[in-house]
């Protein structure tokens, strides 16, 4: 269970978490030591997963975003369980989704233009089996991105 302490350190951790243990600790007004041990509680019980590096997509020329809709032939379980896996291969996409509706699976894809795009959907994509259609569409602002998830 966590506390009102652990949510605002998560918080926090999400801002930034290259913060240093003294600075979370002055900001919770707790010690050095309470907070490093909050932490690894947070760790050891998979509440904090990994830590990364979020990187401008402009200074990468990868700041062309899609969202492809993809739906399959059949929901049958060999289809999904085979799209899933060879989806998760493709360093293009970011984020893969299960959902339902029209489609069965929402794609988030970063590439550097629409040449590239096209590269994907041609080469990648649609080589794989069992894909009955596609929908994309393609970011013109980004209005919201945030990694910060309120316990």
């Amino acid at each position: 269970m966590l506390d009102s302490k652990d949510k605002k350190l998560l918080v926090l951790l999400q801002t930034n978490s290259k913060k240093t243990t003294k600075e979370l600790a002055h900001a919770l007004d707790l010690s050095v030591t309470a907070v490093f041990e909050r932490v690894k509680k947070l760790e050891k019980q998979h509440v904090i997963e990994k830590y990364v590096a979020l990187v401008d997509k402009d200074k990468l020329a990868k700041n062309f975003i899609v969202l492809s809709q993809v739906k399959l032939v059949q929901h049958k379980k060999e289809y999904i369980t085979q799209f899933e896996k060879e989806i998760t291969q493709f360093p293009e996409v970011l984020e893969c989704f299960h959902v339902s509706g029209d489609y069965d699976y929402i794609l988030k894809i970063c590439v550097g233009d629409i040449k590239e795009y096209r590269e994907f959907m041609v080469n990648k994509l649609t080589n794989l089996q069992h894909i009955a259609s596609t929908q994309s569409s393609f970011m013109i602002k980004e209005v919201k991105n945030t990694t910060v998830i309120e316990p």
